[in-house]
Formats: C-alpha cells, sequence, structure tokens
C-alpha cells in the first residue's frame, strides 16, 4: 500500500510503500529512512522496550526516538506518531492500532486496500488541515481546491 508523508513544517511531501501489520502492537518508521528524508526526530523521555516476535525482550535495542507527521491515503489524512527503529527493507509499519482504527476493508486477492469508514478525528484534521493549506497557498497566488495530492487516491 502506498501512502504520501507530508512533513509538518516543511509540508514536504514523500510516497513511501507501507507495510500493514496485524501482530504490531505500533506504528514504525525505519531509522534510515527517517534520517535520509529528514524527519525530525523526537527523543522520548523514556525509551520503549522491544520484543521480538516470539515475545523475547530484545536487549540490542529500545525504541529512544519518534516522528510525528501527516499521512495521506485515498482521501483520508491524519496526523501520525509513529516509533522509529530499524526495519531493515520496510520502511513504514502500520500496526493494529492503525487497522483498529481504521477498519480498512481489504481484497487480499486484489491487492487492494479500502478506506470504507474512518474515525471521526480524520475528518475534523483533513478538514482543519484544509483551511491551513488554503490561507498558506493563497498567500502564494494558489487556490488548493483538494488537499490530499491526486498520486495518492490510486
Amino acid at each position: 500500500m502506498k501512502v504520501g508523508l507530508e512533513k509538518l513544517k516543511s509540508h514536504e511531501e514523500i510516497a513511501v510503500k507501507v507495510l500493514l501489520d496485524s501482530e504490531a502492537i505500533g506504528l514504525f518508521i525505519d531509522t534510515k529512512f527517517a534520517k535520509k528524508k529528514k524527519f525530525k526526530l523526537e527523543k522520548l523521555k523514556k525509551p520503549l522496550l522491544v520484543r521480538n516476535v516470539d515475545g523475547m525482550a530484545n536487549v540490542r535495542e529500545a525504541i529512544t526516538y519518534q516522528v510525528k507527521y501527516n499521512m495521506f491515503f485515498k482521501g483520508d489524512v491524519e496526523r501520525v506518531q509513529m516509533d522509529v527503529y530499524n526495519l531493515g527493507k520496510t520502511k513504514v509499519i502500520l500496526g493494529m492500532p492503525w487497522l483498529a482504527a481504521h477498519n480498512p476493508e481489504i481484497d487480499w486477492e486484489k491487492g487492494e486496500v479500502k478506506m470504507i469508514w474512518c474515525p471521526p478525528i480524520c475528518r475534523k484534521k483533513m478538514q482543519e488541515m484544509q483551511e491551513k493549506r488554503q490561507v498558506r497557498k493563497i498567500k502564494k497566488g494558489k487556490i488548493v481546491k483538494k488537499l490530499v495530492p491526486r498520486r495518492f487516491w490510486k
């Protein structure tokens, strides 16, 4: 699944493939990817212990940073907070908290994800962001007709 990520200060947009993982208990972004794309890493007050797939504690590494940004997918937009962790080849993992909140319809044969229901907070966030973006774009002499970039609608 491909989503758009928008940095909060610069509003730079980045397209990225994400992994939906119903076994993941959080939302994660890869350390190298976050640094390469220059996301603002915020240090956590307390490190988070990581558990491996088998439930054992990962003693080599804890989560010590998080990032916040806006995420776009098929007309849905929301502010997300992700833990920064070494994910290997995967750049972003959307785990059970995101899946449970959005309850997307997934067609496994076609490889399609449909947003048939979205929490009210997403609609509210979309409206707030649209108002802010229109003010910002009008200052630059442009009017924004749609908040979500068209390339993220497929």
